[in-house]
């Protein structure tokens, strides 16, 4: 017997719209190109008793494009902990609540985590739909390494709390990516040379948009870049990670020391070169004068 509840086998061809569960449903939209929204967001959109909206006026031209009339109601920082009892209420009826920020995924630095921390809390069903995320398309666009990133929002608007904040951000070997907009960028910009030094970064503007923009350069170069003086909008800067500094010959002998306790020369120096980011065959040369030969 078939299981209903399946997913569909793959036939080549794209799968039919399915049931949308009752539950609260956190639901990405477009960041600018609305052809960017997907098809799952559009069934839930559509099939949702009520949507809540950062702001109604921004959603209701994404549902108008698509030709959806479901209900909205505003839900942005002021109005969030006020919405929590009618959508409680109406997940426990068995209806279907979708939330939706003026672009992009909820919750990333966008109003909504008290009414998805409330569902949470009462044991109801929350279901993300993943799409568009200007977090993501920056660090994906931006050529810097990927496999360690930390995010941390909007920093600061006075320059004293920036630094400040730009100081837990100094760990090395992490690509860091933030939120600025456009009239505190220079200075933004300015504060992160002086406190991560020069390395090399990336803003994004207007992503998916007409106008989309990219500025590549180290932070000193991109601060004083005139693209990058008050431009409109809001930005996505994308910090590569800091140049971590070549071992000296201390760590290097101590490095080699503990490998040569229990490995042959040729595998200790392997081992120690890939560690410490070196030369193997200046790596070689150090274990054959320790192991004397």
């Amino acid at each position: 017997m078939t299981d209903p509840d399946a997913p569909p086998l793959w036939t080549g061809t794209a799968p039919p719209p399915r049931r949308v569960d009752p539950g609260l449903y956190v639901v990405s939209t477009p960041i600018g190109n609305l052809r960017d929204i997907t098809l799952r967001a559009l069934d839930v959109l559509a099939a949702a008793d009520l949507v809540l909206a950062e702001d109604t006026r921004v959603s209701a031209r994404l549902l108008t494009a698509y030709g959806i009339r479901t209900r909205l109601e505003r839900c942005d920082d002021h109005a969030a902990e006020r919405a929590i009892p009618e959508v409680l209420e109406r997940l426990e009826a068995g209806q279907v609540v979708a939330l939706v920020s003026d672009a992009g995924t909820p919750l990333v630095s966008d109003p909504g985590y008290p009414v998805v921390r409330a569902a949470v809390a009462a044991d109801l069903p929350v279901f993300p739909i993943p799409g568009a995320s200007s977090l993501l398309a920056a660090l994906t666009g931006a050529g810097l390494p990927s496999d360690r990133v930390l995010f941390a929002g909007f920093l600061p608007a006075r320059s004293g709390a920036r630094r400040t904040a730009l100081e837990a951000l100094k760990a090395p070997g992490q690509t860091v990516v933030v939120f600025e907009s456009g009239p505190r960028l220079a200075a933004s910009l300015a504060d992160m040379a002086a406190v991560l030094g020069p390395r090399e970064a990336v803003v994004a503007r207007e992503l998916t948009k007409l106008h989309e923009t990219w500025v590549r350069g180290p932070l000193d170069q991109l601060a004083r870049d005139p693209r990058c003086q008050s431009p409109k909008g809001e930005m996505v800067i994308v910090i590569g990670p800091a140049a971590e500094a070549p071992a000296d010959a201390a760590t290097l002998d101590q490095a080699l020391g503990a490998e040569l306790a229990d490995r042959s020369v040729s595998e200790a120096a392997a081992r120690v070169a890939e560690s410490l980011g070196l030369p193997r065959k200046q790596v070689y040369r150090r274990a054959l004068e320790l192991s004397g030969r």
